[in-house]
């Protein structure tokens, strides 16, 4: 029976109040609007971000919510004036839309779109509503996608086709943490040949911009992590070094200058910590070295570096999803993971049923878990 141009009723992990666990529940989901589409999830990641935003640290977190951002399915309706995906087609939604009509995406200077940034940061479709009900009570969206949910509604530009030959308990991690890290290092960075680099934190994010310096043929990566089980993590992605900070006698961005004559051409910040973040520019070689923010601090939080660093040449620079464009690049990413130059399945360290999903949340903090995939549908047993 076609549920078109009806309200779904299905399964989602909700966030009722901050610091609290997710808890499963039966909600409904509003047929699509014009120019938004409605998906089946398939299969979702369990990102930092979304740990981030239900601890209660997200200056933009409200509550109730419905979380998820990395996440792949296929197209169950569209609304009115969509046309460019179609029911059928296999996609990954975009927390970073693409509207190739508002100043931000027809400068060609930014992956940033303004369109739709004032609801999606209020946790709203366009229209200033929610799709999303729960024992009567309007849920909010986050970020755009709301992927822990069996079917959410997505504005038509937070939305990509991709092939469906490319498995989407891979693909749906193309939705944030791996584009993030190699879009880092390959557009918002274009990392050169030979070059130096080193990367601050090496989880998913880290162990990306790893992969994404190799790809750009970068000479010497130094990896840098608190916790010494992610050095073989980060030799197996390309890294040709490993330090841990706790285990040197002096400031890691002090060590790394002097290890490095001076300092790396480029750092990334993989951590969301203002300390570290000075620290990687600090480790910027004078006259040249960038280094760019890429993890997301809490509420509240500054950075703060001497004048002087930025006087004699070093840059700091910030990047959001990698500087990819989700609709006209993200396509490029699976095609190379399809062709074996792209490493995703690598990541995947953890498989868990829907009903398991705050048990992700939980391998995540004890360090071991790159990421963990969640199975969304009924039909399909992890266990």
């Amino acid at each position: 029976m076609s549920t078109v141009g009806k309200t779904i009723t299905c399964k989602a992990a909700v966030a009722w109040e901050a610091g609290k666990p997710l808890s499963l529940e039966t909600i409904e989901v509003a047929p699509p609007k014009a120019h938004e589409v409605r998906i089946q999830i398939h299969f979702t990641g369990i990102c930092h971000t979304d740990a981030y935003t239900l601890s209660g640290k997200d200056p933009e977190g409200a509550f109730p919510i419905v979380l998820g951002h990395e996440g792949a399915g296929i197209v169950e309706s569209v609304g009115e004036g969509v046309t460019n995906v179609r029911p059928g087609d296999h996609v990954v939604a975009l927390y970073t839309p693409e509207c190739r009509e508002c100043k931000f995406c027809k400068s060609g200077k930014t992956n940033l779109c303004g369109k739709i940034r004032a609801t999606q940061g209020k946790g709203v479709m366009p229209d200033g509503t929610s799709r999303f009900t729960c024992k009567g009570k309007p849920l909010l969206h986050f970020m755009g996608t709301s992927t822990f949910s069996q079917y959410t509604v997505v504005a038509d530009i937070s939305v990509v086709t991709i092939r469906p030959d490319a498995a989407m308990d891979k693909t749906c991690l193309l939705g944030c943490g791996i584009t993030t890290g190699y879009g880092a290092a390959v557009v918002t960075a274009k990392v050169e040949k030979g070059s130096s680099v080193a990367v601050f934190g090496c989880g998913c994010v880290g162990l990306s911009v790893i992969q994404g310096a190799i790809k750009q043929g970068a000479g010497r990566i130094i990896a840098i992590d608190t916790n010494d089980g992610k050095e073989k993590w980060a030799r197996n992605f390309g890294a040709t070094e490993f330090v841990n900070p706790m285990k040197i006698d002096k400031p890691i961005q002090d060590y790394l200058v002097e290890i490095t004559d001076g300092g790396l051409d480029y750092t990334f910040d993989c951590t969301g910590n203002v300390q570290v973040m000075r620290a990687a520019l600090e480790a910027c070689h004078k006259g040249w070295g960038e280094s760019i923010v890429i993890g997301v601090a809490a509420a509240g939080q500054e950075i703060s570096t001497r004048p002087f660093q930025l006087v004699t040449g070093r840059v700091w620079k910030g990047c959001a999803f990698g500087g990819i464009k989700g609709r006209s690049q993200l396509p490029n990413l699976v095609d190379d993971y399809l062709e074996g130059k792209l490493k995703v399945d690598e990541f995947i360290t953890d498989r868990l049923n829907f009903d398991k999903i705050n048990k992700g949340f939980e391998l995540m903090k004890d360090g071991d878990c790159i990421r963990a995939v969640v199975n969304m549908r009924d039909d399909v047993d992890y266990n």
